[in-house]
Protein backbone atom coordinates (compact mmCIF):
# COMPACT_ATOMS: atom_id res chain seq x y z
CA UNK A 1 0.00 0.00 0.00
CA UNK A 2 1.38 3.38 -1.02
CA UNK A 3 0.36 6.95 -0.21
CA UNK A 4 1.47 10.26 -1.69
CA UNK A 5 1.19 13.33 0.55
CA UNK A 6 1.97 16.88 -0.55
CA UNK A 7 2.81 19.50 2.05
CA UNK A 8 4.05 16.70 4.29
CA UNK A 9 6.71 18.55 6.27
CA UNK A 10 4.46 19.88 9.04
CA UNK A 11 0.96 20.13 10.43
CA UNK A 12 -1.81 17.99 8.99
CA UNK A 13 0.38 16.52 6.25
CA UNK A 14 3.07 15.42 8.70
CA UNK A 15 0.52 13.85 11.05
CA UNK A 16 -1.19 12.07 8.18
CA UNK A 17 2.18 10.62 7.24
CA UNK A 18 2.67 9.26 10.76
CA UNK A 19 -0.84 7.81 10.87
CA UNK A 20 -0.69 6.18 7.44
CA UNK A 21 2.70 4.69 8.29
CA UNK A 22 1.15 3.20 11.43
CA UNK A 23 -1.42 1.55 9.14
CA UNK A 24 1.38 0.01 7.09
CA UNK A 25 1.54 2.41 4.15
CA UNK A 26 4.76 3.19 2.34
CA UNK A 27 5.00 6.94 1.87
CA UNK A 28 5.93 9.40 -0.83
CA UNK A 29 6.33 12.73 0.96
CA UNK A 30 6.57 16.02 -0.92
CA UNK A 31 7.65 19.39 0.50
CA UNK A 32 10.45 21.94 0.26
CA UNK A 33 12.07 21.29 3.65
CA UNK A 34 14.21 18.17 3.41
CA UNK A 35 15.16 18.08 7.08
CA UNK A 36 11.51 17.99 8.17
CA UNK A 37 10.76 15.08 5.85
CA UNK A 38 13.83 13.23 7.09
CA UNK A 39 12.51 13.56 10.66
CA UNK A 40 9.41 11.68 9.59
CA UNK A 41 11.43 9.06 7.74
CA UNK A 42 13.54 8.41 10.82
CA UNK A 43 10.50 7.91 13.06
CA UNK A 44 8.42 5.45 11.04
CA UNK A 45 8.93 1.80 10.16
CA UNK A 46 7.58 1.77 6.62
CA UNK A 47 9.40 2.84 3.46
CA UNK A 48 9.57 6.61 2.98
CA UNK A 49 10.51 8.31 -0.28
CA UNK A 50 11.40 11.99 0.11
CA UNK A 51 10.72 14.34 -2.80
CA UNK A 52 11.89 17.95 -2.51
CA UNK A 53 9.81 20.17 -4.80
CA UNK A 54 8.30 23.64 -4.88
CA UNK A 55 4.77 22.91 -6.04
CA UNK A 56 3.96 26.56 -6.71
CA UNK A 57 5.82 25.90 -9.99
CA UNK A 58 3.52 24.19 -12.47
CA UNK A 59 6.31 22.28 -14.22
CA UNK A 60 7.28 20.71 -10.88
CA UNK A 61 3.74 19.41 -10.44
CA UNK A 62 3.93 17.59 -13.76
CA UNK A 63 7.41 16.32 -12.86
CA UNK A 64 6.00 14.87 -9.65
CA UNK A 65 3.33 12.93 -11.52
CA UNK A 66 5.79 11.71 -14.12
CA UNK A 67 8.09 10.49 -11.36
CA UNK A 68 5.35 8.52 -9.62
CA UNK A 69 2.89 7.49 -12.34
CA UNK A 70 4.23 3.93 -12.39
CA UNK A 71 4.49 3.53 -8.61
CA UNK A 72 0.90 2.27 -8.15
CA UNK A 73 -0.10 4.96 -5.68
CA UNK A 74 -3.18 3.87 -3.67
CA UNK A 75 -3.86 7.12 -1.81
CA UNK A 76 -3.31 10.69 -3.00
CA UNK A 77 -3.50 13.39 -0.35
CA UNK A 78 -3.42 16.93 -1.68
CA UNK A 79 -2.46 18.95 1.37
CA UNK A 80 0.08 21.62 0.34
CA UNK A 81 -1.26 25.14 0.68
CA UNK A 82 -1.14 28.44 2.55
CA UNK A 83 -3.17 31.55 3.29
CA UNK A 84 -2.61 35.29 3.52
CA UNK A 85 -4.45 37.53 5.97
CA UNK A 86 -5.25 41.15 5.15
CA UNK A 87 -7.50 43.48 3.19
CA UNK A 88 -7.57 42.48 -0.48
CA UNK A 89 -6.33 45.87 -1.69
CA UNK A 90 -3.33 45.62 0.64
CA UNK A 91 -2.20 42.00 0.24
CA UNK A 92 0.77 41.18 -1.97
CA UNK A 93 -0.31 40.21 -5.49
CA UNK A 94 2.72 38.03 -6.19
CA UNK A 95 2.11 36.06 -3.02
CA UNK A 96 -1.57 35.66 -3.86
CA UNK A 97 -0.76 34.32 -7.32
CA UNK A 98 1.58 31.78 -5.71
CA UNK A 99 -1.29 30.82 -3.42
CA UNK A 100 -3.61 30.30 -6.37
CA UNK A 101 -0.95 28.20 -8.09
CA UNK A 102 -0.48 26.00 -5.01
CA UNK A 103 -3.98 25.87 -3.53
CA UNK A 104 -5.80 25.45 -6.85
CA UNK A 105 -3.58 24.50 -9.78
CA UNK A 106 -1.50 21.92 -7.94
CA UNK A 107 -4.61 20.21 -6.52
CA UNK A 108 -6.35 20.35 -9.90
CA UNK A 109 -3.44 18.88 -11.86
CA UNK A 110 -2.61 16.07 -9.43
CA UNK A 111 -6.25 15.16 -8.89
CA UNK A 112 -6.87 14.90 -12.63
CA UNK A 113 -3.71 12.98 -13.52
CA UNK A 114 -3.96 10.45 -10.72
CA UNK A 115 -7.73 10.14 -11.12
CA UNK A 116 -7.25 8.99 -14.71
CA UNK A 117 -4.99 6.20 -13.46
CA UNK A 118 -7.29 5.32 -10.56
CA UNK A 119 -10.35 5.10 -12.82
CA UNK A 120 -8.50 2.82 -15.24
CA UNK A 121 -7.71 0.32 -12.50
CA UNK A 122 -10.99 1.05 -10.65
CA UNK A 123 -9.42 1.64 -7.25
CA UNK A 124 -7.83 4.39 -5.20
CA UNK A 125 -8.53 7.19 -2.74
CA UNK A 126 -8.07 10.93 -3.17
CA UNK A 127 -8.27 13.21 -0.15
CA UNK A 128 -8.25 16.93 -0.89
CA UNK A 129 -7.46 18.90 2.24
CA UNK A 130 -9.89 21.75 1.81
CA UNK A 131 -11.28 23.79 4.70
CA UNK A 132 -14.54 24.88 6.26
CA UNK A 133 -13.64 28.04 4.29
CA UNK A 134 -14.71 26.07 1.22
CA UNK A 135 -18.33 26.72 2.21
CA UNK A 136 -17.90 30.35 3.28
CA UNK A 137 -16.85 33.81 2.10
CA UNK A 138 -13.84 35.16 3.95
CA UNK A 139 -13.25 38.90 4.32
CA UNK A 140 -9.67 39.52 5.51
CA UNK A 141 -8.63 36.14 4.07
CA UNK A 142 -10.43 36.49 0.77
CA UNK A 143 -8.13 34.79 -1.72
CA UNK A 144 -7.58 31.81 0.56
CA UNK A 145 -11.33 31.28 0.99
CA UNK A 146 -11.81 31.56 -2.77
CA UNK A 147 -9.19 28.89 -3.43
CA UNK A 148 -10.79 26.54 -0.93
CA UNK A 149 -14.22 27.12 -2.45
CA UNK A 150 -12.79 26.05 -5.81
CA UNK A 151 -11.26 22.82 -4.55
CA UNK A 152 -14.22 21.90 -2.34
CA UNK A 153 -16.74 22.31 -5.13
CA UNK A 154 -14.47 20.55 -7.62
CA UNK A 155 -14.18 17.58 -5.24
CA UNK A 156 -17.96 17.37 -4.82
CA UNK A 157 -18.49 17.44 -8.58
CA UNK A 158 -15.91 14.70 -9.20
CA UNK A 159 -17.55 12.53 -6.54
CA UNK A 160 -20.90 12.78 -8.32
CA UNK A 161 -19.26 11.78 -11.59
CA UNK A 162 -17.61 8.76 -9.96
CA UNK A 163 -20.90 7.67 -8.39
CA UNK A 164 -22.69 7.93 -11.75
CA UNK A 165 -20.03 5.62 -13.20
CA UNK A 166 -20.37 3.20 -10.25
CA UNK A 167 -16.61 3.56 -9.84
CA UNK A 168 -14.76 2.07 -6.89
CA UNK A 169 -12.52 5.16 -6.79
CA UNK A 170 -13.33 7.47 -3.88
CA UNK A 171 -12.66 11.17 -3.41
CA UNK A 172 -13.16 13.20 -0.22
CA UNK A 173 -12.90 16.80 0.95
CA UNK A 174 -11.43 17.35 4.41
CA UNK A 175 -12.93 20.60 5.70
CA UNK A 176 -11.64 21.52 9.17
CA UNK A 177 -11.90 24.84 10.91
CA UNK A 178 -8.75 26.43 12.34
CA UNK A 179 -6.04 23.85 13.08
CA UNK A 180 -2.93 24.24 15.25
CA UNK A 181 -0.31 24.26 12.47
CA UNK A 182 2.14 26.77 10.94
CA UNK A 183 -0.75 28.29 8.94
CA UNK A 184 -1.12 31.44 11.06
CA UNK A 185 2.61 32.11 11.14
CA UNK A 186 2.93 31.84 7.37
CA UNK A 187 -0.29 33.79 6.73
CA UNK A 188 0.51 36.54 9.29
CA UNK A 189 -2.82 36.30 11.05
CA UNK A 190 -4.87 34.72 13.77
CA UNK A 191 -8.33 33.29 14.48
CA UNK A 192 -10.46 34.07 17.51
CA UNK A 193 -11.83 30.55 17.80
CA UNK A 194 -10.12 27.48 19.26
CA UNK A 195 -7.81 25.51 16.98
CA UNK A 196 -8.00 21.71 16.76
CA UNK A 197 -4.80 19.66 17.19
CA UNK A 198 -3.44 18.67 13.80
CA UNK A 199 -2.98 15.00 14.75
CA UNK A 200 -6.68 14.70 15.62
CA UNK A 201 -7.69 16.28 12.30
CA UNK A 202 -5.28 14.01 10.40
CA UNK A 203 -6.55 10.78 11.97
CA UNK A 204 -10.19 11.76 11.67
CA UNK A 205 -9.74 12.75 8.04
CA UNK A 206 -8.04 9.52 7.01
CA UNK A 207 -10.45 7.31 8.94
CA UNK A 208 -13.45 8.98 7.29
CA UNK A 209 -11.78 8.85 3.87
CA UNK A 210 -11.46 5.07 4.18
CA UNK A 211 -15.16 5.00 5.15
CA UNK A 212 -15.88 6.73 1.80
CA UNK A 213 -17.18 9.90 3.47
CA UNK A 214 -17.39 12.73 0.93
CA UNK A 215 -17.36 15.87 3.12
CA UNK A 216 -15.30 15.39 6.26
CA UNK A 217 -15.71 18.05 8.96
CA UNK A 218 -13.77 17.42 12.19
CA UNK A 219 -15.18 18.91 15.40
CA UNK A 220 -18.78 19.38 16.47
CA UNK A 221 -18.48 23.17 16.78
CA UNK A 222 -17.39 23.49 13.13
CA UNK A 223 -20.12 21.08 12.02
CA UNK A 224 -22.70 23.14 13.89
CA UNK A 225 -21.33 26.43 12.54
CA UNK A 226 -21.51 25.26 8.92
CA UNK A 227 -25.03 23.90 9.47
CA UNK A 228 -26.32 27.13 11.01
CA UNK A 229 -24.64 29.19 8.28
CA UNK A 230 -27.17 27.78 5.81
CA UNK A 231 -29.97 29.66 7.56
CA UNK A 232 -28.53 33.14 8.02
CA UNK A 233 -28.36 35.97 5.46
CA UNK A 234 -25.22 36.13 3.33
CA UNK A 235 -24.22 39.57 4.60
CA UNK A 236 -24.47 38.41 8.21
CA UNK A 237 -22.41 35.32 7.41
CA UNK A 238 -19.66 37.46 5.86
CA UNK A 239 -19.74 39.90 8.79
CA UNK A 240 -19.40 37.11 11.36
CA UNK A 241 -16.60 35.46 9.40
CA UNK A 242 -14.70 38.73 9.18
CA UNK A 243 -14.80 39.07 12.96
CA UNK A 244 -13.06 35.80 13.73
CA UNK A 245 -9.89 36.40 11.70
CA UNK A 246 -7.42 39.25 11.52
CA UNK A 247 -3.92 40.12 10.33
CA UNK A 248 -1.18 40.47 12.91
Amino acid sequence: MRALITGASSGIGRDMAYYLASLGYDLYLVARRKEKLEEIKNKVHTKVNIIILDLTKENNVFKLYQKLQNENIDVLINNAGFGLFGKFYKTDLKRELEMIDLNIKTYHILTKLFLVDFVKRNSGYILNVCSSAGFLIGPNLSTYYATKNYITKLTLAIDEELKSMKSKVHISALCPGPVATEFNKVAHGTFKIKEMPSNEVAKYGIDKMFQNKLVIVPGWSVKLGLFLNRFIPLKLSMYLTSKIQKRI
